[in-house]
This record gives C-alpha cells, sequence and structure tokens, in this order.
C-alpha cells in the first residue's frame, strides 16, 4: 500500500480500481455530509434525483439534442476554418493571417458578441458563430504549435523522395498528422462544451442544455442544476471518449 504514495511509482490494475472507487467513496460521502441539516452546500441525492426526473418529462433528451447539434455545427466550420488557414501558414503570405487569429484568444466573449450582433441577424446562426470563433482561435493556436513541432528530418526525408513542396506539405503535414489533428480537436471541444451554456442563453427559443440551466437557475432549483451538471459533465465525457476511441481505432501507431 505504500507504494500509491510514492511518485512515479507504477501500479497494477487493481490498485488503480481501488484508488478510483475510493475516491468516489470520499465523494460521495463528502455529498451527504454537506446536504445534510437546513443549511447546506449541496442540494441532497434525493433532490438532485427528482432534478433528473423532472428535466427528463421537460424532455430532457431533445434539449440534449439542440445542444449537440448546435455544437457540432460549429465544430465543423471551426475545424474546417483551422485547418485551412494552420496548413496553409506554411506559406509565408498566410502566416500573417494565422498567427493573428491564434491572437484573438484573448479577446472576451462580450466583445466577439458585441461585433458580431452588427453583422448577423438570426440569433441560431449567431450562436454557432460565437462557438466558431471562440473555437477558431484556440485551434489555431494548438494546430499551429503541432506544425512547428515537427522535425525538419521529415521534410528533409520528403523532399529525398522528390516530393515537390506541395507533395511535402500534403504527405507530411496533412496526412502525417491526422491522429495529432483528431487529439487538438478532442482537447479543444472541452473548451465549446464549456462555452454552450453562456452561448445557449442568447437565444433561449432554440432550448438546450443552456437553456434548461438558466431557467433552473430563475427558480433556484439547485437539485436540477446538479443534475444538469452532471448530464453536461457525462456527456462532454462521452464525447470525449468517442473521439479518442476512434483515434486509437484508426491510428493504432500514434505516438501521442
Amino acid at each position: 500500500m505504500k507504494e500509491i504514495f510514492k511518485p512515479f511509482e507504477n501500479i497494477g490494475r487493481n490498485s488503480r480500481l481501488l484508488i478510483i472507487a475510493s475516491w468516489v467513496i470520499a465523494v460521495l460521502a463528502f455529498w451527504f455530509i454537506s446536504s445534510m441539516g437546513e443549511r447546506h452546500l449541496f442540494p441532497s441525492p434525493a433532490q438532485v434525483l427528482r432534478g433528473f426526473t423532472e428535466l427528463y418529462n421537460e424532455g430532457l433528451v431533445v434539449h440534449i439534442g439542440s445542444s449537440l447539434w448546435l455544437c457540432l455545427v460549429a465544430i465543423v466550420i471551426a475545424v474546417t476554418i483551422s485547418l485551412i488557414l494552420s496548413y496553409l501558414s506554411t506559406i509565408p503570405v498566410i502566416t500573417p493571417i494565422a498567427n493573428a487569429l491564434s491572437k484573438l484568444r484573448y479577446l472576451p466573449l462580450t466583445g466577439i458578441t458585441f461585433y458580431l450582433a452588427i453583422i448577423i441577424s438570426d440569433a441560431r446562426t449567431m450562436q454557432v458563430w460565437v462557438l466558431v470563433v471562440f473555437m477558431s482561435t484556440y485551434l489555431t493556436t494548438s494546430l499551429l504549435s503541432m506544425v512547428s513541432a515537427i522535425a525538419q528530418e521529415e521534410f528533409d526525408h520528403a523532399r529525398s523522395l522528390q516530393c515537390n513542396r506541395w507533395e511535402v506539405l500534403w504527405e507530411v503535414v496533412v496526412k502525417g498528422r491526422i491522429d495529432h489533428v483528431i487529439e487538438v480537436i478532442r482537447q479543444n471541444l472541452a473548451i465549446v462544451w464549456m462555452m454552450l451554456v453562456t452561448v445557449e442563453s442568447i437565444l433561449v427559443a432554440a432550448g438546450g442544455l443552456g437553456f434548461l440551466i438558466k431557467n433552473s437557475d430563475k427558480f433556484m432549483n439547485h437539485g436540477r442544476i446538479i443534475a444538469l451538471q452532471i448530464v453536461i459533465l457525462v456527456v462532454g465525457l462521452s464525447i470525449d471518449f468517442i473521439l479518442n476511441y476512434l483515434r486509437k481505432t484508426f491510428f493504432r501507431y500514434s505516438k501521442i
């Protein structure tokens, strides 16, 4: 047992499961203790369970579908923009544009929505583009780092095979780093999923998990809020697991 308290110690599968189970029990115990008494930090498990029931009866599945669709549309557009700019950043004339987009990640969300509201009138379209701008900045930053981290030996090897410059770009940067791209998307997807609640408050009529949280917060229904937080976490972790599984399945020899 002493091994689990030592840094860089390799432990077996049973030990890992024991540690996870211990932490789960500790968290549940803290939850039960903190929900006792008249004044408590968290709603009781019974309140959260009742919140799940109420949310399901109010169409929780439909709202999850609305949030996932919004997220999917934004991701497809953001990934397309970021990939094109990142791949073309190897061309000197495009490099400043890609670098400028990555620097926009310092802009606050309020500033982004202000300028988009001037250009876009449709609220649903505005939701999509707020997420697109927000994700594109971080995604481009990660992809530029990926491109710059490619060893010079790989480019030299492609040139030794008589590849021209465009073929080098295709073989080394595009085809040779697809597994890295999936990992970058997986990491940055968490940012979009985290911002989903804020963005969905722009148009409550479209529904979504953000609408449910705003509505529950307005009526101070803490049981529903915690239930929704659990749903958002579970859905987000499920998306992360699926992307990681696909990467490991299609790129079995990935070094990531």
